[in-house]
C-alpha cells in the first residue's frame, strides 16, 4: 500500500471528539451524561428557515450554483454586512461555502504554502492548528493568557513573527474562551500584521453571541485589503449541519476564488443556500431567543461556580466558559476529563485540546438544559481553599 504524504502525520487529533465519543458511547448503552462537550447549539432550527429548504427539494432546486453562491443570496449577505458589520464589499468578495470550516481552510490555503508559519490563538479552536498542518505549514501559537484579560500580548505576539510568517489568525468572539476584543487591540493587531505585511484570517463565527459589548468585525478597520473574515449560519441559525458560510476576500481576488472554489466544493448545496437566504432576511426572534436563552444559561453556571470557589473567565461572547480545574487536573487536564467522565458522567472539553496555554482549564458548552449544567458543574472538584 502506498504512504501518505507525511505531514499528514502531523495532524493533531481532536481532543475534543476524544471526550465526546466516549460520552456518546456511554449514552448508547443508557447512560445519563450531561453533554456540556460540543459547541451544539440546543434550541431547535426556526420553522421559516427549514421550509424554504422543503421547498427547494419540491421545486426540484437542486442544480449545481455559481461557485460563490446563487445571487439572492450572496445579495442578502452584502446587505447583512453593511448592516450588521460596516463592511463594504463588492459581490465578487462573498464566496458561500461549506461552514466556516471551509472558509478558513479555503483562507489558509490561499496564503500559506509548505514552510510557512501561521500565528494562532492559544487556546484557540482546534482547526486553526489542524489546517496549518494539512497544508505543510507551521503554527505558531501566540498565549492569550488570564494576566492579560485573555487578550494577546502585542509585544510578545510581534517577537514571534519571522520571515517565514504569513498570516495571523484572530478569533473574537474566541472559542474556546468566550472573550470579546475591543477595538483597540484590534487596530493594534492591524498595525503590526501591516508592519510585518501578514495576512489576518477573522473568525467570527460567533457574531451574534455578545453579552455587554459590541462585536467589531476587523475588517470593517482594515485599510489595506489584508483580510479574511469566515463567518457561518451553524451557531446563528441553529444550522450546524446544514454546513453553510461564507468567506469574505479582501478585494480583487474573484478570478482566483472561482477557480479554488471549483476545485475544492465546486458549490455548496442549493436547497441549503435557499434556507440560508431564508434565515439572513427573516425573522431573528429565534436569535434572540437563543442569545438570551444562553445568557440565563450563563448565569445559573456563573452561580454554581461561584459557590463552589472555582475560577473562571467571565465571558463577553459565544455560548462558552473558560473554567480554572488546575487543582484537580495534575498537570494533565485531558486524561482528567475522561476519568471526570466516567466517575461523574459528565463530558467537558479538557483546555488542552486547544493549545497548551489551555492545560489545567476546561471549556463548558452553555447550550444545555439548566438541569445539566447544575449537575455537571456542581460535579466539580472546588478548590481545598478559595482566595478572596
Amino acid at each position: 500500500m502506498p504512504s501518505l504524504a507525511p505531514r499528514i502525520d502531523t495532524v493533531p487529533a481532536s481532543g475534543i471528539r476524544r471526550v465526546f465519543e466516549q460520552a456518546a458511547l456511554l449514552q448508547q448503552d443508557g447512560t445519563d451524561i450531561a453533554m456540556l462537550v460540543i459547541g451544539e447549539p440546543d434550541v431547535p432550527v426556526a420553522p421559516h428557515i427549514g421550509e424554504a429548504a422543503r421547498r427547494a427539494w419540491s421545486e426540484d432546486r437542486t442544480d449545481y450554483t455559481p461557485n460563490g453562491g446563487i445571487a439572492p443570496l450572496r445579495e442578502a449577505i452584502r446587505a447583512k454586512l453593511h448592516r450588521e458589520n460596516r463592511m463594504t464589499v463588492d459581490l465578487e468578495q462573498i464566496w458561500v461555502t461549506v461552514g466556516a470550516t471551509q472558509a478558513l481552510f479555503q483562507a489558509m490555503t490561499l496564503v500559506l504554502s509548505p514552510g510557512d508559519e501561521v500565528l494562532v490563538p492559544d487556546p484557540g479552536y482546534t482547526t486553526f492548528t489542524m489546517n496549518a498542518h494539512i497544508l505543510g505549514a507551521t503554527p505558531v501559537p501566540y498565549r492569550l493568557e488570564p494576566q492579560h484579560g485573555f487578550e494577546p500580548d502585542l509585544d510578545a505576539l510581534e517577537a514571534s513573527i519571522t520571515e517565514r510568517t504569513r498570516a495571523l489568525v484572530v478569533n473574537s468572539p474566541s472559542n474556546p474562551l468566550g472573550s470579546v476584543f475591543g477595538e483597540e487591540t484590534l487596530r493594534g493587531l492591524l498595525a503590526l500584521a501591516k508592519r510585518h505585511d501578514l495576512w489576518v484570517i477573522s473568525d467570527e463565527v460567533y457574531e451574534y453571541f455578545t453579552h455587554g459589548t459590541r462585536h467589531v468585525s476587523l475588517a470593517s478597520l482594515d485599510e489595506d485589503d489584508r483580510v479574511f473574515t469566515a463567518f457561518s449560519l451553524s451557531k446563528t441559525y441553529a444550522m450546524t449541519g446544514v454546513r453553510v458560510g461564507y468567506l469574505v476576500t479582501p478585494k480583487g481576488l474573484g478570478p482566483t476564488m472561482r477557480t479554488v472554489q471549483e476545485a475544492m466544493i465546486s458549490c455548496v448545496a442549493e436547497p441549503d443556500q435557499w434556507a440560508a437566504l431564508a434565515a439572513i432576511v427573516g425573522d431573528h426572534s429565534a436569535v434572540q431567543e437563543a442569545r438570551e436563552h444562553y445568557r440565563a444559561n450563563l448565569d445559573v453556571a456563573k452561580e454554581v461556580l461561584d459557590a463552589a470557589g472555582l475560577r473562571y473567565l467571565d465571558p463577553r461572547g459565544a455560548f462558552y466558559l473558560w473554567i480554572d480545574v488546575s487543582h484537580a487536573s495534575e498537570g494533565d487536564v485531558a486524561a482528567w476529563a475522561l476519568a471526570f467522565l466516567h466517575r461523574e458522567r459528565v463530558a467537558v472539553a479538557p483546555g488542552s485540546a486547544f493549545g497548551r496555554t489551555g492545560e489545567g482549564w476546561i471549556r463548558v458548552c452553555l447550550a444545555a438544559t439548566p438541569e445539566d449544567l447544575r449537575r455537571g458543574l456542581g460535579a466539580l472538584p472546588a478548590p481545598a481553599t478559595v482566595t478572596v
